[in-house]
Parts: C-alpha cells; sequence; structure tokens
C-alpha cells in the first residue's frame, strides 16, 4: 500500500496542473450535476415501531388533511385590550387563501380576551418545506388583514422559519485555521495550502450531499453537520501531508520525491484515520431512525471528498510550491541544534519516568468532567430553545403565559372506532378531564370513512418538561384501553428519546468493534485497540458531561446566546458519540503511526513513545485547535442542536490532544512496553496482512505471544529517512 501512495503522491507532485485541471473539470461536473438533477433537503421524522408513529399513520390513511403542517398564530394586544371578533374572522379569511392552507380553526381566546390563538392546517407536512413554502405569505396576510396595534407571531410548525446557518462558524473556523497554521508554518503559503484543499474537498462534498438528497431524505441540518466534520478533519489531513513534505524536502528530497514520501507515511495515516471516521458514520444507520442514515452519509460523502482531495491535490500543490513551503528562517539557512531535545521529547520523558501517577490524575480529571452525563436528560428541542428574537420563540413565550405551557405541545389521541365504541371513547375522555395533568379535552373528530376518531388534550406541562414524559408514558401503561394511539408532535418526539436512548449502545458496539478491528488490522497488536477504545470513550464521556454541565445546568450558557437552560438534544448523544470516535482515531492513528514507525526501526518499545510524540505532537495540537476553533465557530450559530454538536465535539477534541495524547497515552504506553505491540499467533493468522510500512523500514514486532524477547530487531536492513532524515538509497 505504501508503494501506491508513493507512486500517488510523486506522479500527482511531478504533474501538477495536470491534477489541478482534473480536479476543477470534476469539480465543476458535479456541481452542475447537483445544480440540474439535485434534491432538496428535508426532514424525515418517522419513527417506525413507535406507538406514535401509530398513530400518524391511522391519521395518513384515514384522514390525510390531518397529517400535514400545523402552524399556530397568536394575536396578542400588549394593552390588555379585548381582541375584536371581526378582526380575527377576517385574520382567518386572509389566512385560508395562503397556497396549501386548507383549514383555520376558530380562534381560541384567553381568559382576559386580549390574546388569541388560531391553528392553521397545511396539506403537505412541515418535512415537505420545499412545497410549503416560506413564512412571507403568512406575514402578508397579517398585513392585509389590517389588525392595528397588535402582535402577531407564528408558532408551531411554521413555513420558512428553520434556523438557516448563517455562515459564522465556517468563517470563525477557517479565519483562526489561517493564523494557527501561519504560526505552525512560519509561511503564508504552507498555511494557506491546507485550507484550500480543505475548502476545494468540502464543495465537491456539498455537491454531492445535494445529489444524495435527490435519492433520499437528508434532513435541513445534514449539510451544517456535514461541513463541520469535513471542514475540521479536511484541514487535518491536509495539514498533517504538508508537515510530512516540508520535512522531507528539508531533508534534501526533490519536490516530487518529498511528496512521494509524504503521500506514503502521512498518507496512509490519513486513509486509516478516513476509515476509521467513516466506519463510525456507518454506525447512524443503526440508530433506527431514517433521518440518522441520512446524517451519516451526507457526512461520510464529506468525508471521503476531503480525504480525496487531501491525498491528490495536497502533493500536487506542494509540487507546485516547493519550497515556499518552508519558513524564511529555514530557507535563510537558519537549523536547530540536533542536540536539543524539543519541548514535547522532554515532556514524554517527564511522563514516562513517573507514568502511573500522571495517568492516575488525567483519569481523575477525565472522570470528574464526565460524571454530570450521569444526570443528562434528552429531549429533542423544540421553539423554546430558540433564541428570543425568533417569532417562533415569541409566540411560544405568549401562548404559556396566556394558555399555560401545555399549549404549545397538546396530545392527540387516536381511537380505530372498529375497537372503541361511543361508550368507552366518552369514559377515556372523562378519565382524562378528571386527570390533574391534563388542563383540556377537546371534542373528537370523526374521519370522513367512520374508521378512526381524534381528539386532543392539552397537558399541564410544557413539552420539554420531564413531568409530560411520565405523563405519555403512564397514560399508555395504564390509562388507554386497546385501540387508542397516543400521538402529535410532543408524543413523537418523546418516542424518539426513548429510542435514541436505547439504541446509543448498539451504535456504540458496532463502531467501537469495527474500529478495534481496523486498529488491529493496521498496527498489529490487540491492546493498542482496546486501549484506543478506552481513551476514546473516556473523552467522548467528557464530552457528554461538559455538554450536560453547560446547557442542562447553564455554566456559561448566557456566552452561547441562550438566556435558559435546556435539557440536552436527543439527536445529540449518539451523532456526538459516532463523530467524535472517528475523530479521536484521527489523532490515534496519527500519534502512534509515529510511533509505530520509531518501534519497527529501534525495537526500543519506551524509547518510541518519546521519538513518536516528539514527532507528532506539534501537528497533532496544531491540528486540534484548529478543529476545536472550527466547532466553536459552529457553536456560535443559532440552532441549538449546533451549539451543542460544537460545544461537545470542541470539548472532546480539546481534551483528547491534551489530556489523552499528552498524558494518558505516553503513560500507559509506557508502563506496557512491549506488550503494547502484543499479538497472539491464532489472531496474526486470522487477520488480513497490509503491510502499512514502507517496505525499507525494518519489523521489530516481537513474535506472536512473545511480548517479552529481547530489546533489538529481529530484522536488520537500512534505515531508510524515516528515522534519519535522509534520502532513500538506491
Amino acid at each position: 500500500m505504501s508503494s501506491l501512495l508513493y507512486r500517488l503522491g510523486h506522479t500527482t507532485a511531478a504533474h501538477p496542473w495536470r491534477t489541478i485541471c482534473a480536479w476543477v473539470v470534476v469539480l465543476v461536473g458535479v456541481l452542475a450535476l447537483a445544480a440540474s438533477v439535485g434534491g432538496t433537503f428535508q426532514d424525515d421524522w418517522d419513527v417506525p415501531g413507535a406507538e406514535g408513529q401509530t398513530g400518524l399513520d391511522q391519521l395518513r390513511a384515514h384522514m390525510p388533511d390531518a397529517g400535514g403542517a400545523n402552524a399556530l398564530i397568536s394575536v396578542h394586544d400588549a394593552e390588555g385590550d379585548r381582541i375584536p371578533a371581526s378582526d380575527l374572522d377576517r385574520l382567518a379569511e386572509r389566512v385560508g387563501d395562503v397556497p396549501h392552507v386548507i383549514g383555520v380553526s376558530a380562534p381560541r381566546l384567553s381568559e382576559d380576551g386580549d390574546t388569541a390563538l388560531m391553528s392553521v392546517r397545511y396539506d403537505v407536512p412541515v418535512t415537505h418545506a420545499d412545497v410549503m413554502g416560506e413564512l412571507a405569505p403568512l406575514e402578508d396576510a397579517v398585513d392585509e388583514a389590517a389588525l392595528g396595534d397588535v402582535k402577531v407571531d407564528f408558532g408551531g410548525e411554521v413555513p420558512g422559519t428553520a434556523m438557516e446557518m448563517n455562515g459564522r462558524g465556517e468563517l470563525i473556523g477557517v479565519g483562526v485555521a489561517l493564523v494557527l497554521l501561519v504560526l505552525t508554518f512560519g509561511s503564508v503559503v504552507a498555511a494557506g495550502l491546507p485550507i484550500a484543499v480543505a475548502l476545494f474537498g468540502l464543495a465537491l462534498g456539498s455537491a454531492g450531499v445535494t445529489l444524495l438528497a435527490a435519492t433520499t431524505n437528508v434532513s435541513n441540518d445534514a449539510p451544517t453537520v456535514a461541513t463541520m466534520v469535513g471542514l475540521g478533519v479536511g484541514i487535518d489531513y491536509a495539514l498533517l501531508l504538508v508537515t510530512r513534505f516540508v520535512e522531507f524536502l528539508r531533508a534534501g528530497h526533490g519536490r516530487a520525491a518529498a511528496a512521494g514520501h509524504a503521500t506514503a507515511t502521512a498518507g496512509r495515516a490519513v486513509l486509516f484515520a478516513g476509515l476509521t471516521v467513516l466506519v463510525s458514520l456507518m454506525g447512524l444507520g443503526l440508530a433506527g431512525l431514517p433521518t440518522y442514515s441520512a446524517f451519516g452519509m451526507a457526512t461520510g460523502i464529506t468525508v471521503l471528498a476531503v480525504m480525496a482531495a487531501a491525498l491528490t491535490l495536497v502533493p500536487a500543490l506542494c509540487g507546485l510550491a516547493g519550497h515556499r513551503l518552508v519558513s524564511r528562517k529555514a530557507r535563510r539557512g537558519a537549523v536547530s541544534d540536533p542536540d536539543r531535545t524539543t519541548l514535547t521529547a522532554r515532556w514524554a520523558a517527564r511522563v514516562g519516568a513517573r507514568p502511573l501517577p500522571w495517568a492516575l490524575a488525567a483519569l481523575v480529571v477525565m472522570v470528574a468532567l464526565a460524571a454530570p452525563a450521569l444526570g443528562m436528560r434528552t429531549f429533542p428541542q423544540d421553539a423554546s430553545a430558540e433564541p428570543t428574537s425568533f417569532t417562533t420563540r415569541q409566540s411560544y413565550d405568549v401562548v404559556a403565559d396566556e394558555f399555560g405551557p401545555g399549549a404549545n405541545g397538546p396530545l392527540t389521541f387516536v381511537a380505530d372506532l372498529d375497537t372503541v365504541d361511543d361508550r368507552d371513547l366518552d369514559q377515556l375522555r372523562a378519565t382524562l378531564a378528571d386527570d390533574p395533568r391534563i388542563v383540556a379535552v377537546g371534542e373528537p373528530v370523526t374521519s370522513a370513512d367512520g374508521a378512526i376518531a381524534v381528539f386532543d388534550a392539552q397537558p399541564a406541562f410544557g413539552p420539554q418538561d420531564e413531568r409530560t414524559t411520565d405523563l405519555i408514558t403512564s397514560m399508555r401503561a395504564d390509562v388507554l384501553p386497546a385501540g387508542v394511539a397516543l400521538t402529535g408532535t410532543t408524543a413523537i418526539l418523546t418516542d424518539i428519546s426513548v429510542m435514541l436512548s436505547e439504541r446509543i449502545w448498539v451504535v456504540v458496539g458496532f463502531v467501537v468493534l469495527l474500529s478495534m478491528i481496523l486498529l488491529a488490522v493496521m498496527f498489529r497488536s490487540v491492546v493498542v485497540p482496546l486501549k484506543a477504545a478506552a481513551m476514546n470513550l473516556l473523552s467522548i464521556g467528557a464530552a457528554y458531561g461538559v455538554v450536560t454541565l453547560v446547557f442542562q445546568h447553564g455554566w456559561g450558557l448566557s456566552l452561547l446566546g441562550m438566556d435558559h437552560t435546556v435539557p440536552v438534544s436527543s439527536w445529540v448523544p449518539i451523532l456526538t458519540f459516532a463523530i467524535l470516535f472517528g475523530l479521536s482515531m484521527d489523532y490515534e492513528v496519527f500519534l502512534l503511526s509515529r510511533i509505530r514507525e520509531s518501534w519497527l526501526r529501534t525495537g526500543d518499545a519506551r524509547g518510541s513513545v518519546v521519538a513518536g510524540l516528539a514527532s507528532s505532537a506539534r501537528v497533532i495540537s496544531s491540528a486540534a485547535a484548529i478543529m476545536v476553533a472550527v466547532f466553536i465557530g459552529f457553536a456560535t450559530e443559532s440552532a441549538v442542536t449546533v451549539k451543542m454538536l460544537g460545544v461537545a465535539m470542541a470539548a472532546a477534541v480539546a481534551l483528547d490532544a491534551t489530556l489523552v495524547r499528552l498524558v494518558l497515552v505516553p503513560a500507559t504506553m509506557t508502563m506496557l512496553g512491549r506488550w503494547n505491540w502484543w499479538l497472539p499467533a491464532w489472531l496474526d493468522r486470522m487477520l488480513p496482512h497490509v503491510r502499512m510500512e514502507p517496505a525499507d523500514v525494518p519489523v521489530a514486532e516481537p513474535s506472536s505471544g512473545q511480548a517479552d524477547q529481547q530489546d533489538e530487531p529481529d530484522e536488520a536492513s537500512e534505515v531508510d529517512e524515516l528515522g534519519e532524515g535522509q534520502p532513500v538509497r538506491g
């Protein structure tokens, strides 16, 4: 594989303009294809197997009109005057003329009459945003109604009010990345190259996601998550390759040869790091929700695009730029003292001298940060979590103040009239009316075919209130007779939360197992995959704890532009795990690749840890800092779920690149010594043999099952440029 990667890097660097032109042709072609046949993004919130889905399917089959989107219009007079009925009738008439609106309910007045609430039904579900249109027609209808000095807000499933990304996350991430790269390389050209390649790959990936939307439902949030991950890993992969290219260039290699060696060494780390990210994203398909599969596919397409750009465009641009990637100081002939030990080497030696205390200290900090996650409460976000400037949030607050918090999340009961008769239905409604957790019960409506009857009930608590979840659970278990399904937006969101909390363990098991197998094949070890999985899970647990502290307990929440605490979005734990496990494996692969190179060359298990960390810590720290900047940038977006993902991933990457890679990894690997590379003979025979090291690097692995043999390599051959910084002979 290394020879293939070497030829790829050498060829693209030797013919940079051909490579660049080929990429431009491919990108233009894919963008044109996406513009002509690409689909539109829409969510799919079906929950196969859930009770709420059963009721929804009944509504779609027997009352198609009830299966469409349901928006709310709140009319409030701040002076406390009663709203005239004629004004409300005029508003209902105007709203009824809006495209795709099939009905407007009679207004519901608050006790003092200064607030009215009207329900607007559409003939398509809210997931068909392209059909529903924008908010403007509703706003025009309100203007035409000439209601005077009253405040009108829109809530519920309002068209065109989804929180769009303003691009601030990308701009912040790219800006900070550019500054960090200039400081890292000391060259503007070297700093701009990784960003240019990442953006190139990101453009290709975005076009691919648009094409994916033509074949399946892709969530409106999926492109944002794909961009967040693609931008971070794209810059990281390019950074790693450019760093190795500069090393080989300064060692005396020509441009094409340096690019070839960089691709053969760093490129294989990029390849396997990308594969671990893809394996993690594959796990999203096991979450049980169609929208999660789309998240995984969309992000996977973007990761593949930026990985392909890194492996081909980076060596081409490196071959084109040549010594301009080297800092001016180095080009003037300034060299560092060869006897001077680097800071990271001194740090690794210090940790290695007393590995157990360092490991325990880092472990205590990580466990302490993860502990709050034990109290994490999840629920899909509603309008109460949105910024106060949004009309949906303003409507939510008005409705909660005037009609009670439960008015924002009514429960819908669907009765199968073949099973439930009128007496049973009346008894159920009476039971609900007597329940102190229910404040209002609506009149039943029978479908045109007489198959089902539907009525709503308003709970005493808001949709995100934990008591609402308990109410739904107890109603289904103890109150509802056979043939009655409890559904509606709040009930279905509760079902989603429960399902995701159960399915996360399936996703975790799948991702961890496949990633461990991949690492075992790459590094020919049992201990390395086990240790990597444990540390990645520790980083993710700490990220969960940080998210819980910030959003559920309010630590620093105001810095993110939020005015009150909220439960952690149900979408976040699984998405965070799948993405972060792959990203953490990136740094594990980057670090272990350098440690293994030293181990194969010297056979010194402990010395290879110091050498590997010394040679890779700077690039890993720079890559992590860039990724943290990208994720923090996305945490400034309006969408709460994106904020949570940004905070979780920034926290996890920061902890992973510091406490894990700089403390736990060197400490544990020092304590384990040669056992790091132990592989039982029977497993060695089972695993496929994929040689990841350059052919002229001696392999010093201990014999299978023999971890305590001699300290010297079993085989001898020439040491290549990986060890001595000299060109390969012959």
